[in-house]
């Protein structure tokens, strides 16, 4: 007896494995078999993991000034058995600072970049979904928002509410709102014009529901890629932020930007001052860009192999 040839698709399931399926499921299913997003995605979890417990990780005490003598303005004491990233320039443990580091530049990086994505994503959706009127006032708030430096509106928001970790976050948030606005806004009024808008519109869909459920999903791609981008964005502003006094007011305290500017000075006789905090920006900022491109590619349907 010979059983019934199955079709196979171009992903290697079969059209009964795929029935029911949503988007999200399928992007799920096709980011666990992308090498990227794997790769991406184990960076951004031993950061975190670095974050989460750095009571443990870390040899001594973050901000510690015990060690001022092994670090002057002509010295700075590298690789040693007891300090193997060596010494920072106000004599506390580099190692100890990188590894506090990742919890404060992280926490303050990824949660100003959820702030922006959040906000501005749904000004997008306003924007973008329900068009006329309500587009017109959006974009006009969102370029006045653009006509000042992103920079220049996040210090003033941040002396404006103090100098607070919680400050910095809405100040660097508020700076990225309407990049999210308008990068989702033009992706939305592109996929409104494609084909399966017309055919959804035509099979009696709300148009609610055509927004929600299928120009939204399918305009998310471009918009996770470059919040994965801002991310770093986001530690730098941290950190000129600090510089410019509208920090935490103890210099000594880790985190990654501010730990590369107070570097600066040293670099002839201690280039891993900022060496060493440049490399953990890079390094975070390479996860979560390769997992926000491999999201990409799931979501979009044109990007899809």
């Amino acid at each position: 007896m010979t059983m019934p040839a199955t079709t196979i698709t171009a992903e290697g399931q079969s059209p009964e494995s795929m029935a029911g399926e949503t988007l999200w499921r399928g992007a799920f299913k096709r980011l666990r078999r992308n090498p990227m997003a794997i790769i991406g995605a184990s960076i951004m979890a031993v950061f975190v993991l670095v974050a989460v417990f750095a009571p443990l990780l870390a040899p001594y005490e973050p901000a510690s000034t015990q060690w001022t003598e092994l670090s002057t303005y002509n010295y700075v004491q590298g690789s040693s058995a007891e300090h193997p990233l060596g010494i920072d320039r106000w004599g506390s443990d580099m190692l100890t600072q990188l590894i506090y580091g990742a919890r404060q530049s992280l926490v303050i990086g990824v949660v100003s970049t959820l702030i922006g994505l959040v906000a501005g994503a749904a000004l997008g959706v306003l924007a973008g979904g329900l068009g006329g009127r309500v587009d017109t006032v959006v974009m006009r708030f969102v370029d006045i928002l653009l006509s000042i430096p992103s920079l220049l509106l996040a210090i003033s928001i941040a002396a404006a509410m103090g100098t607070t970790g919680f400050a910095l976050m809405i100040a660097i948030g508020a700076a990225q709102i309407p990049i999210f606005a308008r990068l989702l806004r033009a992706s939305m009024l592109s996929q409104s014009r494609s084909d399966y808008v017309l055919a959804a519109g035509a099979l009696g869909l709300k148009r609610k529901t055509i927004v929600m459920g299928h120009v939204l999903p399918n305009s998310l791609g471009p918009t996770l890629v470059q919040a994965t981008l801002n991310l770093a964005t986001a530690i730098i502003e941290v950190a000129a932020l600090s510089y410019l006094g509208l920090g935490n007011d103890e210099a000594a305290v880790a985190e990654w930007g501010r730990m590369i500017v107070s570097g600066q000075d040293r670099f002839e006789i201690a280039p891993w001052l900022a060496f060493y905090p440049g490399i953990a920006i890079a390094i975070t900022a390479l996860g979560f860009t390769l997992l926000g491109e491999a999201m990409r590619e799931v979501l979009d349907p044109k990007q899809r192999r």
